[in-house]
């Protein structure tokens, strides 16, 4: 049976530019460029993952919003469940703690940065959502 991961999303505006950050040199999908968050552990809410993640890798505090975007991408090895949700930024200076770089990015620029398949599908619901 293939293994399927729950993954959440941030989406984060300021001023009309989204944050995006950079996969660590180390991990899977190196230095491809992402929506912040990552995955859901058993037991905990989509919400709950999200604000631990963000915590962890950037040392900010969100507020959890509605869900934007839903999507799935079958990778060669596994499948992933991947959801976005709008996030307000409640406080904490971003840190690159588990991430590589991060950038403010308006959405038409969103284009220029390298993402895995699975981000590309809700980058492409973004703009429509525009």
């Amino acid at each position: 049976m293939r293994r399927k991961i729950t993954v959440v999303g941030a989406m984060i505006e300021r001023n009309g530019k989204y944050l995006i950050t950079q996969r660590m040199p180390t991990a899977t999908l190196p230095l491809l460029w992402e929506f912040p968050g990552g995955r859901v552990e058993p037991g905990e809410t989509d919400s709950q993952a999200l604000a631990r993640e963000l915590k962890e890798e950037m040392d900010i505090r969100v507020e959890v919003g509605e869900q934007a975007m839903h999507v799935q991408h079958a990778y060669p090895d596994y499948d992933i469940d991947f959801r976005v949700y709008r996030c307000r930024l409640l406080g904490g200076e971003i840190r690159h703690i588990k991430i590589h770089e991060h950038r403010w990015v308006a959405a038409e620029d969103l284009d220029d940065y390298e993402f895995p398949s699975a981000d590309q599908k809700t980058l492409e619901q973004l703009l429509e959502l525009q």
